[in-house]
């Protein structure tokens, strides 16, 4: 028997209170089905609800109590018969009755059909090499330990120098010259790998875990590592690109921090704006292979935050791409069109917001040339020879320089770690608290709502630094799905107006531009990933706003939104959907999809526990959930305290041993750390789960079920980064409780429930492909399984939710959104926000009355 909470058949397969016999309010309706398609549609529709009938004009939500995962069961079994057209969620939605559905059904649509680059090659790949992807592994471990060997010589060599320095003039001197050359090293390394080890990239494909990728895998992970992507939106990242072969014009600004791979395949004109979160790698991982492929943005040209451009895509001079928009491979958006959605369509929305303001070469260059000296002659200076004299003037920590003291038997060691690693992580997080609730306060008075301010000036460089402070990470991950998310965000600038303290108000992804400029309305609750724009770029020029979230909204995950988004009031806004910038401000109503369309605000599944968040019911259990989570809270301060702590006992033992062991130590070291890291937050994470694999759940967020849950999500993973593109993230995966199949490429996906997920063999998942097997609509979670069949691809930045099966060798198009529930036959090609199947041939001979795609 299923435990409580545990999701039974009956809630997967119809509507909430559906058993044998029901037929909803109008099963005496005299609407009849009067075609075969409405006749074989009606039929199936019946079996899935349980009823013995489905009336033509019956509302799939309101009338037959029918909620989204219902309806992507009976589009499951649509898509099974050879004798009815293919239907998807989206056709579901903007058509909720029989009749309705069938009449779409049977007129032709010519935007349901991709062309062939689109969808890439329909052959299967023959299976991989398991020798070669050992293979591959053991020779990317080698260059991992050579390149920190590499690096920890250099850094011992260069702090011995610096300690040679006599007098803190002496010192600074040396530690400025070190700094500035281990910086220019630091960059230039990469730029020369990628010249020796590639030359220029060309458009190519080649099979992954052979030569032509190690060479590929070494330069992306040392570009991606060089120190010049903390200059995003400075001018200095611009002359990075251009050095590692990207042909970019003059006045470009680009502002996301996804570094291009294959930059010989980019060319940016004049005058172009790259907004945050935009993804434009020059590259993709299809079918277990690597495709190069160029991409080419015009002058003048806007590309949208939250946005994905595939291999092969251009956009002509002055062309715009809206934000949460993709363009697919093959893709271009003709000179001075405006495009938006997932794939993207013409739209007339400018999204091009603010006036152009003076910023010329030499603006730019002195801006470069300021941050270049402020960094050589005060940043690294500082931060070496304060870490020297930390360590030399200390008395606890002076041993550490000293050879031959340490002793892994000794208390002595522990002690020093101990207070080194209490004040690191304690006095530094409070005291970087503190400083984050104040000093980035001080931009208020400096930059004022509305007013237009050119790039690369003081005001500029105000609003970037007090934006990088106040999305601190490692505190969003503390706070966040807990009540005091709340209080951490109002004391940052948010304002909330009156608080309707759910528990879950916010998640731990939430990030803004300016938090003195964000307005979100009582009883508004966003699940993760929200990312609020209210600041607005040109090429030369920004502006930031007020942004404004209505009240008793419900946000799902992964939603950018935009100053001046259209929507009010008692909105529920779906994940990954596109929020408009047009039209009426929508209320009352639900959206979906990119571009966004209307749904039902909520259906009968979802109100089943509103008893729990009112009245005196809804304090007992917010009281409890708020006792739950600051014991949870406390919990991983103290584990990762923990962690600090024993990297700082290894660090210390391995200073000790570097003069006998040399730059072998360092490498050792480096490594030790990273196989420690993942084994101690693995351990934690399992002794979370009790050793045992989650079931499927419905549940309340104040059932004491869901309050463990969230202790998932607090636990650490930003180690799984270091392993993408290796056969060693397949390993990490099993070890959180994946069923992964063999030789997996993961190019950077992201798993949230790892015991509910399933991957086939020779499967490839591209960066930033999320396998999210949970959800969280208002007031009620909803976990399931999810099934990733063999030779499968999910394109770079999809999204699969729960409760979806994927057939062997099907394929999800990049910045795509597989709904809950959805059954992707084997072999199909599906892509869009909400994914659908995209069609190149006439596949199926509809019903009478149907039609072919």
């Amino acid at each position: 028997m299923a435990e409580a909470g545990d999701v039974s058949t009956a809630e997967l397969a119809g509507p909430a209170g559906a058993g044998a016999g029901y037929a909803g309010p109008l099963a005496g309706a005299e609407a009849e089905p009067v075609s075969d398609t409405e006749r074989l549609l009606a039929q199936l529709l019946a079996e899935v609800v349980r009823t013995e009938r489905v009336p033509a004009d019956s509302h799939f939500f309101d009338d037959l109590g029918a909620n989204s995962l219902t309806m992507a069961h009976f589009c499951a079994r649509v898509r099974k018969r050879d004798d009815l057209p293919s239907v998807s969620m989206k056709d579901v939605y903007r058509h909720p009755t029989i009749r309705g559905l069938a009449a779409a059904l049977d007129r032709p649509e010519p935007s349901r059909t991709r062309p062939p680059a689109t969808i890439g090659p329909a052959e299967q790949p023959p299976p991989g090499s398991t020798a070669r992807y050992v293979l591959c592994g053991v020779f990317q471990a080698l260059v991992f330990l050579l390149y920190c060997a590499l690096a920890g010589l250099v850094t011992a060599r260069g702090f011995d120098w610096v300690s040679q320095g006599t007098g803190l003039l002496g010192l600074y001197r040396r530690a400025a010259v070190f700094g500035g050359g281990l910086f220019v090293g630091v960059c230039v390394f990469p730029i020369a790998a990628k010249w020796i080890l590639v030359g220029r990239w060309k458009e190519t494909e080649f099979p992954v875990w052979g030569a032509a990728y190690l060479r590929f895998w070494t330069v992306k992970v040392l570009v991606h590592a060089n120190p010049m992507i903390l200059f995003i939106g400075n001018p200095l990242y611009v002359w990075y690109l251009r050095a590692l072969g990207a042909r970019i014009g003059r006045n470009v600004t680009i502002l996301t921090r996804t570094t291009p791979v294959c930059t010989d395949l980019l060319t940016i004109g004049d005058n172009t704006v790259i907004r945050k979160d935009a993804i434009i790698f020059c590259y993709r991982a299809h079918a277990g292979r690597i495709q190069t492929g160029p991409v080419t943005l015009g002058r003048d040209v806007f590309v949208g935050e939250n946005t994905v451009l595939d291999i092969r895509t251009s956009m002509g001079d002055g062309a715009q791409l809206g934000h949460a928009s993709a363009l697919q491979c093959g893709e271009a958006v003709p000179a001075g069109q405006h495009w938006h959605g997932s794939p993207a369509q013409r739209t007339d929305v400018n999204h091009l917001r603010v006036e152009p303001a003076r910023c010329g070469t030499l603006r730019r260059a002195g801006y470069a040339a300021a941050t270049v000296l402020q960094l050589l002659l005060l940043g690294l200076p500082l931060t070496i020879g304060g870490a020297y004299m930390l360590v030399t003037e200390v008395p606890a920590l002076g041993g550490l320089l000293a050879p031959g003291t340490t002793n892994l038997a000794s208390a002595a060691l522990y002690l020093d770690a101990l207070v080194l690693s209490l004040v690191l992580f304690f006095g530094l997080g409070l005291v970087g608290l503190v400083v984050l609730f104040t000093v980035p306060r001080l931009v208020k008075l400096v930059i004022r709502p509305e007013r237009v301010y050119p790039l690369y000036g003081f005001h500029y460089s105000l609003h970037r630094r007090a934006a990088g402070m106040t999305n601190n990470k490692f505190f969003r991950w503390l706070f966040g799905d807990s009540s005091y998310i709340v209080p951490y965000l109002s004391t940052l600038g948010y304002n909330l107006n009156k608080v309707e303290q759910t528990g879950s108000n916010f998640g731990t992804e939430v990030k803004h531009e300016s938090p003195y400029l964000v307005s979100v309305g009582s009883g508004t609750m966003v699940a993760d990933g929200l990312s609020i724009m209210n600041a607005e770029y040109s090429s030369t020029s920004f502006r930031v706003s007020q942004t404004s979230i209505g009240a008793h909204n419900f946000l799902g995950n992964h939603i950018a939104y935009p100053a001046g988004g259209r929507t009010g009031d008692d909105c529920l806004l779906a994940t990954k959907v596109m929020v408009p910038l047009d039209g009426e401000v929508r209320t009352g109503v639900g959206l979906l999809g990119s571009p966004p369309f209307e749904v039902p605000r909520t259906v009968e599944r979802d109100t089943r526990f509103d008893h729990y968040r009112t009245g005196d019911e809804l304090r007992r259990r917010l009281a409890a959930k708020n006792r739950h989570n600051l014991a949870t809270m406390g919990v991983f301060l103290v584990l990762r305290w923990a962690h600090v702590f024993a990297l700082t006992v290894l660090g210390m033992a391995a200073l000790d041993t570097y003069e006998t062991a040399g730059p072998l130590v360092a490498a050792g070291y480096l490594a030790l750390t990273l196989v420690f890291t993942v084994c101690y937050f693995v351990l934690i994470e399992r002794v979370i789960l009790r050793f045992k694999p989650l079931r499927p759940r419905l549940c309340s967020i104040y059932d004491p079920y869901f309050w463990r849950h969230e202790r998932l999500w607090k636990v650490p993973d930003d180690y799984l980064n270091a392993f993408n593109g290796t056969p060693f993230k397949s390993l990490v995966w099993r070890m959180l409780g994946v069923r992964m199949g063999r030789r997996v490429f993961d190019d950077g996906s992201y798993m949230t429930e790892r015991t509910l997920v399933a991957v086939g063999d020779d499967t490839t998942l591209n960066a930033g492909a999320k396998i999210q097997a949970h959800s969280q609509e208002d007031g009620t979670f909803k976990s399931d399984h999810i099934t990733v069949g063999a030779r499968c691809t999910l394109g770079i930045g999809s999204l699969v939710h729960y409760g979806v099966t994927m057939g062997d060798g099907a394929v999800l198009a990049p910045d795509s959104f597989l709904m809950k529930g959805e059954q992707v036959p084997a072999g199909a090609h599906w892509g869009g926000n909400p994914a659908t199947e995209w069609h190149t041939a006439v596949e199926r001979t509809p019903a009478a009355g149907g039609r072919t795609r």
